[in-house]
């Protein structure tokens, strides 16, 4: 979560023997959701606290301290004055709002909001003059060319380019000695220099982004070319997403260095790449969530060799053919999210995931070249939310009573052959949502008065909609609403482990 890593960029995060800093910034943000000084906003599909907020007098009350004792200013006004030894500034939506107010020598944060003018050099120089600053978080600002003033920030902890238009980082980010975060996710670079090798404080490197234009091709994901020496990074806890270099494939056992990992991305892996990644993820004893993604929707993951997994591995997403289900994950008590994409099974994958104790989202695409998926009685106790997508030969679902009792989404997307919804999805009484992608056929058998239809197997479900893409947009119906549209917008994409996004 963005916010632990930058409380432990600001030092904020007290150091406690036998934990790490990530730990110890997680049992913060719990005690003030206890005592209810912050409110959850926003939680992932397995729980964990994605977004949060203040209540709207507390926050004020935290802003107007935070100017009375020189911690922080929020310039969202144009021209509104701060103190003069500010240490943190947040400026929002125009630059215009900083102008003629740039004591900025005592800085130790500054953050960026929905700013939409572009970042001259001028501009620039003058925010980052002062030497002192440990969190420098750029998002979404107009940049195309990396700010070589950035180098010059020794002290610098937690640096953040997401969303800007950057293509490349120079080979002097070697001199941020201190560098802990460097979050290049959402632009275009896709090659670091060597010299990243120097930070050896590193612990979160995230340089990927998304193609959104189809939200559910193959290559719509990129990360940036495999380092020699990557292994050196020693402290790295997060490291997404590399990818295989098929000239090197050897650089693959250096992943295995990484014994403090907790979240691996690879992209581009081949079938023959299996055993050296195998050897390489079972030194990983600390790894919470693993991705893997194939050169090619028809090149096997092969991960078969793989005798002693991660023990608390919690989401892991394989994209890629699979010959058979992994003996290993049904025996990792953690896991929580599975996604399989493109595996291509040629038997029903239920079997092997149903008795997963503490999965809660399964995620299926093109997983089976079967006709049936049949949910056994007892099978995912604790499974919430479930998503089966452009499976083309499935014609039946089949759900058994006792199968998912705890299941409250379903979604269905782009299953051409299946004739009827879920046999037996009028037994799961805690289901509040089912959503239908290009389905246009079986929504018809949905219909309420059709001859031998199925509204009686959906008629207690409070939410049931069809969805449709048209001329680059989501248009959004209700069972309820008789054809009246209810929701439409533009096409926005996937994001890594969400799903479609309708905003």
């Amino acid at each position: 979560m963005r916010l632990k890593r930058l409380w432990i960029a600001e030092g904020l995060v007290e150091v406690k023997e036998g934990k790490k800093p990530e730990e110890v910034a997680e049992d913060y943000l719990n005690e003030l959701l206890n005592r209810s000084l912050i409110q959850v906003a926003a939680k992932t599909s397995d729980g964990r606290v994605k977004t949060c907020r203040i209540h709207d007098l507390l926050r004020e009350i935290v802003i107007s301290k935070s100017r009375d004792q020189n911690f922080a200013v929020v310039a969202k006004e144009q021209d509104a004055p701060w103190p003069e030894k500010v240490r943190r500034l947040s400026i929002h939506n125009s630059l215009n709002n900083v102008q003629g107010n740039r004591n900025v020598s005592h800085l130790r944060s500054l953050f960026m909001f929905e700013v939409v003018d572009p970042l001259s050099s001028v501009t620039l120089q003058d925010l980052l003059r002062g030497r002192l600053l440990k969190v420098l978080d750029l998002r979404g600002a107009m940049l195309e060319v990396f700010p070589g003033e950035i180098v010059n920030l020794l002290l610098l902890n937690y640096l953040s380019l997401r969303d800007t238009k950057i293509r490349s980082i120079p080979s002097s980010i070697g001199k941020l000695q201190n560098l802990e975060t460097l979050d290049l996710k959402h632009t275009s670079v896709t090659e670091l220099p060597i010299e990243i090798l120097n930070l050896n404080k590193l612990r979160h490197l995230l340089v990927y982004r998304y193609e959104f234009r189809y939200y559910s091709r193959f290559h719509s994901q990129f990360g940036f070319k495999f380092l020699a020496g990557i292994g050196d990074l020693r402290s790295l806890q997060k490291l997404c997403f590399i990818e295989v270099d098929h000239r090197n494939p050897s650089l693959i056992a250096e992943l295995g260095k990484l014994t403090q990992l907790r979240r691996l991305g690879i992209l581009n892996l081949r079938r023959e790449d299996g055993r050296i990644l195998c050897t390489s993820i079972e030194n990983l004893t600390n790894l919470r969530s693993l991705s893997i993604v194939s050169s090619t929707k028809d090149e096997v993951i092969d991960l078969q060799h793989l005798s002693s997994p991660p023990p608390y591995l919690q989401r892991l997403y394989l994209y890629g053919r699979l010959e058979k289900i992994p003996e290993w994950i049904p025996s990792l008590q953690s896991l929580v999210i599975v996604y399989l994409k493109w595996s291509r099974l040629e038997y029903d994958p239920l079997e092997s995931l149903q008795r997963l104790p503490n999965l809660l989202h399964l995620e299926l695409l093109q997983v089976s070249q079967g006709d049936t998926l049949t949910f056994k009685a007892g099978g995912f106790e604790k499974l919430k939310i479930l998503g089966i997508d452009k499976s083309d030969e499935l014609r039946c679902i089949e759900v058994e009573k006792g199968a998912i009792p705890c299941i409250e989404k379903m979604s269905i997307l782009r299953c051409k052959s299946l004739e009827k919804v879920p046999l037996g999805i009028e037994h799961l009484s805690m289901l509040k949502a089912l959503e239908f992608f290009e389905m246009e056929e079986l929504i018809n058998t949905l219909r309420p008065g059709v001859d031998g239809g199925d509204y009686w197997r959906v008629a207690r479900i409070p939410e049931v909609y069809f969805t449709y893409c048209r001329n680059g947009e989501w248009e959004v119906y209700s069972l309820e609403s008789s054809g009246d549209m209810v929701l439409s917008e533009r096409v926005n994409g996937e994001s890594h482990g969400e799903g479609i996004v309708k905003k």
